[in-house]
This record gives C-alpha cells, structure tokens and sequence, in this order.
C-alpha cells in the first residue's frame, strides 16, 4: 500500500471503528440492554469511543514501522461498548445479533462508498486520485467487517459461534476462552492470509471489480 494510501487509511479505520462499536451498543440497546446508553457510549462523539492503545498507539506504532521497514499494514480498534447480554430479552441468539451489527455496519458502509466508486465518471486524474481513496474506504471497512466475524474471542464472529453450537461442545468455548489470546495471535501470524482473498473479492464486487489491489 503506498504511503499516501496507507496515511488515508488511518484516517478512515478510526471512525469506521467508531462506528462499528456504535453499532454494537445500538442493537444492544434495541434488544433491552441500555448499559451502552447509561455509560454514555451509544453516541458517535469521538471521544466517548477512543482507546488510547487501539486507536492511537497501535496506528502510529504500525505507521513508524511501515515508515522503517517499507512494509505498510495497518489495523486500529475503538473502546469496546459495553453491555450486559442478561439484559437481552432473547438469551440465545441476542448476543449473536449484538455482535453481528458491528461488522454489518461496516459492510453497509462499504457498500456505499463501493456504490460511489462504481458509478463516479473517472473525467480526469483528481477524480481518479478521489475513486482510489474512496476504495481504500470500502478496504478498511471490509477489512473491519471479515477480520471482526473471525470465530476466535473476544472478536465478533465468537459469539455467533458460540450461539450455533450445541451444548454438548461446551468444552470448544470453554478451550476457545481460556486460550483465546494465543489462537488469535496464531491466526494473525499464520492464518491471516487465508481471509485476505475474502478481503479483496468483497472489495471488488462492492466497487465493481475496478482492481486497485
């Protein structure tokens, strides 16, 4: 990713962060559980959302790194919302939709920008310059949205798992819990690659393949 991209993409992850921790405390909400409103988190201010490790430190520690060694990636998180799932009225599948908000936030917010890039006329270089910006917005977002629904604690896709599996597979969330650290850290060294692809064919068919990656 070039620089310039790569210092946009910074721009863009954190309110599409933000965002997507709202989202969390909105469909909680919506489903009983006003812990997120009484904390003063279901609100898009910056402030209330802001970590001061996931969404400052990391980003600029990433982009030093990318500035030292050439190699840019780049991944930042909000505070996450808090709420109580034994406020939810449906016990099962109310955590699972909690969850399933934030990353569906993003995907809507990918298909919107992608929508913008395939169908805005490239005229000249600005509004060629402008549709490969707007393309990292729908990246990032996607990128928020694939990453987030990865079935490992404490990210999204955890929670859907756990509400599809049958009771008698206690022991999988119990190992998944007690280890989750070590898995996720094995899946981002080893296995991140894999949902790469899943990354860039979303990118693309919200965008309408223009292939900037």
């Amino acid at each position: 990713m070039e620089f310039i991209s790569f210092i946009f993409f910074l721009i863009v992850i954190i309110p599409s962060a933000i965002m997507h921790e709202y989202a969390h405390g909105w469909m909680a909400d919506q489903l009983g559980d006003p812990t997120a409103r009484y904390a003063g988190r279901l609100t898009l201010d910056p402030k209330a959302h802001v970590d001061k490790f996931g969404t400052i430190l990391l980003p600029l520690f990433m982009l030093l790194w990318g500035l030292v060694t050439g190699s840019y990636f780049l991944f930042a998180y909000a505070k996450p919302v808090p709420y109580n799932p034994y406020n939810l009225k449906n016990q099962k599948w109310g955590p699972a939709l909690v969850a399933i908000a934030g990353p569906a936030s993003n995907i809507v917010i990918a298909i919107v920008f992608g929508t913008l890039v395939r169908f805005m006329p490239v005229t000249s270089q600005f509004m060629a310059n402008l549709i490969g910006l707007l393309y990292v917005v729908v990246y990032a977002n996607v990128l928020l949205a694939v990453f987030n629904m990865v079935p490992i604690p404490p990210l999204d896709g955890s929670k859907v798992l756990y509400a599809v599996l049958p009771d008698s597979m206690w022991q999988v969330k119990k190992f998944l819990e007690q280890y989750s650290i070590f898995v996720l850290m094995f899946f981002i060294f080893f296995l991140f690659q894999y949902i790469s692809p899943i990354m860039v064919y979303l990118t693309n068919l919200f965008t309408g393949n223009i292939g900037f990656f």
